[in-house]
């Protein structure tokens, strides 16, 4: 039995983990969280294969989160919130797209 499928799956999960990366930093973008975007960012750089498909998910989806945020004229969520957003994004990432030992 060959082991696509399961790679396959893996690299779905990476993938809407990523997507899900994205939407936190589009938020604290719109939001002015820099600190949480940073750190979103810096768990992008960490964990995403270096390749197109990921870095575009991404940035899609930074950039319909920010939309979203600031069509919406939703209140903002706070650093707080975005934070524990971000911790449980880096369990999820540990897990589906280990970062590579150097």
């Amino acid at each position: 039995m060959s082991s696509a499928p399961t790679f396959a799956a893996d690299a779905e999960a990476g993938l809407l983990a990523i997507r899900a990366l994205g939407g936190v930093n589009g938020q604290a973008l719109a939001c002015a969280e820099t600190s949480v975007a940073a750190r979103a960012k810096q768990l992008m750089l960490a964990h995403a294969p270096k390749t197109q498909r990921f870095g575009a998910a991404y940035e899609e989806a930074t950039q319909e989160a920010f939309s979203a945020q600031t069509r919406s004229g939703k209140p903002c969520a706070d650093a707080t919130e975005l934070t524990a957003r971000l911790n449980q994004l880096a369990l999820q990432l540990s897990e589906t797209l280990p970062v590579a030992a150097k």
